[in-house]
């Protein structure tokens, strides 16, 4: 079977820091391979994988400012489709733009459907719902608009992620800093708590951040990292106590969430979009629906067992489950295709 990976652009793949969508297809890619899958990852010139690459412009458009998006999106997406048919099937995760080549060309594809930024892009899915395959990487974020094959969760690679059973003091909020995020909520919860709190994340609304996060900085109860690679990602999550997760939205997966608990650490959410899927309540984190609650899970955090995390994260969220799961879909397609 030859499988073609397309990846976003944005970021390299794997991202050095931010870039969920080239972490997940990284990890895809790596997962199949070690399944012995000829697998050919389409993503910046910069990429690493021990799959094949294929690329049309060295570095991610969010690291080079004089890059136009729209330009590379378009030379990368064609890159692949004009030579679909070296494949037997196409992996996509850049979105809904590739579904316009569907019709044009012979060769299945599959696409993960990340995110729904707007209800605007729906009618782009609609459209070629019965030419396509679509995954969800959660229950939750399943639009009843369209048809799905499979629900698959991300998988992570556990070798990234070191287990510590002793955590820190601190309380970690790691994320996009973004209202719908939860920056200034997880403050609240640290300061309701009277503990520490590390923010680590990608400054992705500078106003936010400088109206409701910056105020509170003060590099001593409340301390902002920037945005952290993999290593002090690692480090962060592992020690500490717990990882706040105080979004405002239906958060369709939630990387930091999985990768949380790998490291052994517990997770208080508020109770929207898949977390219900990803969190035992009362047994891996606390999923809870104000601050005043976030902040009393705190107090009863030390009933968490952090082995219990990490069994559950591996169990449910690890790359060989994904790759796994994802190369029986694959299969599903073909013979669907053959029939």
């Amino acid at each position: 079977m030859k499988v073609a990976i397309l990846s976003p652009i944005a970021w390299r793949t794997p991202p050095e820091k931010y870039g969920p969508w080239e972490q997940v297809a990284s990890n895809i890619t790596e997962g199949l391979v070690a399944n012995d899958i000829d697998v050919t990852l389409f993503a910046t010139g910069n990429s690493l994988t021990i799959g094949r690459l294929q690329s049309v412009t060295n570095e991610g458009y969010a690291e080079n400012p004089e890059t136009d998006p729209k330009v590379w999106e378009c030379l990368h997406i064609s890159n692949l489709m004009e030579q679909a048919g070296a494949f037997d099937i196409i992996h996509n995760h850049f979105d809904f733009l590739p579904l316009s080549y569907s019709r044009l060309i012979k060769t299945p594809m599959l696409t993960t459907i990340h995110w729904f930024s707007s209800p605007r892009i729906l009618p782009a899915y609609k459209k070629y719902n019965s030419d396509n395959y679509y995954v969800s990487i959660s229950n939750s974020d399943r639009s009843p608009e369209l048809d799905y094959i499979a629900t698959i969760y991300n998988g992570i690679n556990s070798d990234e992620f070191t287990f510590r059973e002793d955590a820190k003091d601190y309380l970690l909020f790691f994320g996009r800093i973004h209202p719908e995020k939860g920056a200034w909520e997880a403050i609240q919860i640290a300061k309701k708590s009277g503990r520490k709190l590390i923010i680590s994340g990608l400054i992705q609304d500078q106003d936010y951040f400088d109206s409701k996060v910056k105020p509170f900085i003060n590099d001593d109860d409340i301390l902002y990292v920037g945005n952290s690679g993999s290593e002090e990602r690692d480090k962060l999550l592992g020690e500490a106590y717990a990882l706040l997760h105080p979004i405002s939205f239906n958060e369709p997966f939630g990387l930091s969430v999985a990768e949380s608990m790998m490291c052994g650490t517990p997770v208080i959410a508020f109770n929207l979009g898949s977390m219900p899927e990803l969190i035992i309540d009362g047994e891996t984190g606390f999923l809870v629906r104000t601050i005043e609650e976030a902040a009393e899970a705190v107090n009863n955090i030390k009933s968490i067992d952090r082995n219990r995390c990490r069994e559950w994260a591996f169990s449910k969220f690890s790359k060989e489950k994904m790759a796994q799961a994802y190369l029986e879909t694959y299969k599903l397609i073909l013979k669907l295709q053959r029939a």
